[in-house]
């Protein structure tokens, strides 16, 4: 089998150097570049189309979970990380192996055989969390409009609005669009901000205006921006509760 061309994607150099002396002289490896942050990492995943890529979670701008949104075909990942709360989550985006700092050599070769013989590994010869601490409601979504990534605080949407398998994320600057489902949001938003009003429609109820009620089972919220959503009758009743009215 031919070598993996491989990138890493580490913010602090000194780990990254570590990672390349792991693997100099490996014939199952060729690095063909690396990136101190997840907006370059992305680009060179796009530009490059790696085999492999070692990736850690934290890092500044955009974590390593956030970048793999942002690319358009995802290479194998073998994350490299000091935080072992994340696993089961890298597991869901179909992770390699799941390394946790500080590793030995022989730790990060067992982890690129096992892709040379199988492609990838089980969770269960990982010792997994029992429980995963990334269900915190989120702060920011990362979104890639062209070739530029913007980073969109969850305090400026007004609404999402459903498209197919993709939502429409209304700002106050403007719309975008992202590859994920209404449920996703729904569960990963705060709660207290943000209300399913519509089987098409989540809002963060900061942007109310006015509610009203206009007839037996029909609704209406008016946005400060002056647009008015549809609410369905459990959208209602969530609202006024959410509200305290």
């Amino acid at each position: 089998m031919s070598a993996l061309r491989t990138i890493i994607i580490e913010d602090e150099q000194p780990a990254r150097e570590l990672l390349q002396v792991y693997l100099k002289d490996n014939p199952q490896i060729e690095i063909v570049g690396e990136a101190e942050n997840g907006f370059i990492g992305a680009k060179l995943i796009n530009e490059l189309a790696p085999d492999l890529v070692l990736l850690d979670i934290q890092m500044p701008k955009i974590n390593g979970f956030e970048m793999l949104e942002l690319l358009d075909n995802q290479p194998k990942i073998i994350f490299c990380t000091a935080y072992d709360q994340y696993a089961i989550r890298a597991f869901e985006q179909n992770a390699v192996d799941y390394l946790l700092k500080p590793f030995a050599k022989d730790r990060l070769l067992e982890a690129i055989n096992k892709i040379q013989l199988t492609g990838k590994i089980s969770t269960s010869s990982v010792g997994l969390p029992e429980s995963a601490d990334y269900n915190k409601p989120l702060s920011r979504i990362v979104v890639k409009d062209r070739k530029e990534i913007i980073i969109i605080g969850v305090e400026d949407i007004q609404y999402l609005e459903a498209q197919d398998d993709y939502v429409d994320i209304h700002c106050t600057k403007g719309k975008w669009l992202k590859q994920k489902t209404m449920k996703y949001f729904e569960n990963a938003l705060n709660e207290a901000q943000f209300v399913r009003i519509h089987r098409k429609y989540i809002l963060n109820i900061e942007m109310i205006s006015k509610l009203d009620k206009l007839g037996k089972e029909t609704y209406m919220v008016l946005l400060k921006s002056g647009e008015n959503l549809p609410v369905s009758a459990s959208g209602y009743q969530k609202l006024k509760l959410q509200l305290g009215i």
